[in-house]
C-alpha cells in the first residue's frame, strides 16, 4: 500500500512537471492613468480601510486628500408625549 502511494505521487509529479512553463513572458505596459490621478505618485491607505487616504510624492512626502466636511446629522426627534393624554 505504501509503495503504491509513493508510486502514484511520483507519477503525478512527473506528469505535472511536463506542463511547467519556464519561459519568461514580457510584462504588458501599464494602463493609462485615470482621471484625477497624479503621475509619479503612489496611493496610500494609511488606516487600512481599503480607501485611498492620500498619496506619497517622489520625495516620500505624504499628502492627505482634503475632503469637504461631512453634513450635520439630522436633529433628534421630538420627545414622545407623556402623561394622561399622551398615549
Amino acid at each position: 500500500m505504501r509503495v503504491l502511494t509513493i508510486t502514484l505521487l511520483l507519477a503525478g509529479s512527473i506528469g505535472l512537471s511536463a506542463c511547467a512553463n519556464t519561459e519568461d513572458v514580457a510584462v504588458a505596459p501599464a494602463p493609462p492613468v485615470g482621471p484625477g490621478a497624479i503621475i509619479g505618485t503612489v496611493a496610500a491607505d494609511r488606516n487600512g480601510d481599503g480607501i485611498v487616504d492620500g498619496y506619497y510624492t517622489r520625495d516620500g512626502v505624504y499628502v492627505a486628500y482634503q475632503a469637504p466636511p461631512c453634513p450635520l446629522p439630522p436633529p433628534p426627534p421630538p420627545p414622545a408625549p407623556s402623561g394622561e393624554r399622551g398615549i
